[in-house]
C-alpha cells in the first residue's frame, strides 16, 4: 500500500484522487489541511485521511504529490522538510525539475500534467521523465503519454490548456443552437455527440491523417466546405495557433 500525501488539495488533485480511488488503486491518501472543506469533503466520501498540517503529510509519506499554484511553491517548500528518498510528483504548471530539486532537494521528481477527467479515469495522463516510477501508480488515471525531455513535456502543458479551451468552445457551439431554438439539453447532446463522433472515427482510422478525413467530408461546394472558408477567412484556426504558441512561449520562458 502507498501513503500518497497530498500537499494542494485543488480542483485537479482532488479529481486525481478520486480517479485513483474509483480505479481500485491500493493507495491511501494524506490531506493538508489547506482548503479544508474540500478536504474533509473527500475525507468523508473516500475514507482520506485529513492531517494536521503540511509537516505532518510529509513525514507519513511514501510519495509527495504537489498540486499548490506555482506562486505558493516557494513558500511551502521552506515550510516544511521532505524525507530524504521520498519521490515528489509535481503538477505544478511552469515550474521545472531544477527548480524542483533548487527548492525541495536531491530526491527523484516527476511532472504531471492530467485534466479534470482524472475524475473519471480518462484525462490524458502527460508524464516526464519517460522512466519514471510515479507513472504506473498515475496510468490508472487516464492514457499515459510518457516524455522523454521536458521541451515535450512543456508542449504537453499546451494540450492541457487546449482541454480547457475546448469546454469554451463547445459552450458557445450550443449556445448558438439554444439561441436558434434548440432546448439546452439538446443542443448540449448535439454537441458532444458530433465531437465524440469524429474522436471515435479518427481513433479508427489511425493511419489516415485527420486533415485527411475531414478534405474527405469538406469536398468543394458543400456545405461543410463553405462553412470552413468561413472560419479560415475569420482567422478561427489560426487563432487556436497563436493560443498555443502564446502559452508554450510563456512556459519556455520559465525554464531558461
Amino acid at each position: 500500500m502507498i501513503r500518497l500525501g497530498v500537499l494542494g488539495v485543488g480542483d485537479l488533485t482532488e479529481k486525481m484522487i478520486r480517479g485513483l480511488h474509483r480505479s481500485g488503486s491500493d493507495t491511501t491518501f494524506l490531506l493538508s489541511p489547506r482548503s479544508r472543506a474540500r478536504a474533509e469533503s473527500l475525507a468523508q466520501d473516500i475514507g482520506c485521511e485529513l492531517m494536521r498540517d503540511n509537516q505532518a503529510v510529509a513525514d507519513a509519506a511514501d510519495v509527495i504529490l504537489v498540486g499548490v499554484r506555482p506562486a505558493q511553491l516557494g513558500e511551502l517548500a521552506q515550510e516544511i522538510v521532505l524525507k530524504p528518498g521520498v519521490p515528489l510528483i509535481s503538477v505544478v504548471s511552469g515550474v521545472p525539475v531544477s527548480d524542483l530539486q533548487r527548492m525541495f532537494g536531491a530526491r527523484e521528481y516527476t511532472r504531471a500534467m492530467l485534466s479534470l477527467a482524472s475524475e473519471i479515469n480518462r484525462s490524458t495522463v502527460a508524464v516526464y521523465p519517460a522512466s519514471s516510477a510515479a507513472a504506473q501508480l498515475l496510468a490508472v488515471l487516464g492514457n499515459p503519454v510518457l516524455l522523454a525531455t521536458e521541451r515535450e513535456f512543456e508542449l504537453a502543458t499546451v494540450g492541457a490548456c487546449m482541454n480547457g479551451w475546448f469546454y469554451f468552445l463547445l459552450h458557445d457551439l450550443q449556445q448558438w443552437f439554444v439561441q436558434k431554438g434548440f432546448a439546452p439539453d439538446d443542443a448540449r447532446q448535439l454537441v458532444l455527440s458530433s465531437v465524440e463522433d469524429c474522436v471515435a472515427y479518427a481513433r479508427y482510422k489511425s493511419p489516415s491523417g485527420m486533415g485527411e478525413i475531414g478534405s474527405s467530408i469538406a469536398t468543394p461546394g458543400t456545405y461543410t466546405a463553405q462553412g470552413l472558408d468561413v472560419l479560415d477567412k475569420l482567422g478561427g484556426n489560426a487563432a487556436w495557433k497563436a493560443a498555443c504558441e502564446h502559452v508554450f512561449d510563456q512556459l519556455n520562458a520559465k525554464n531558461v
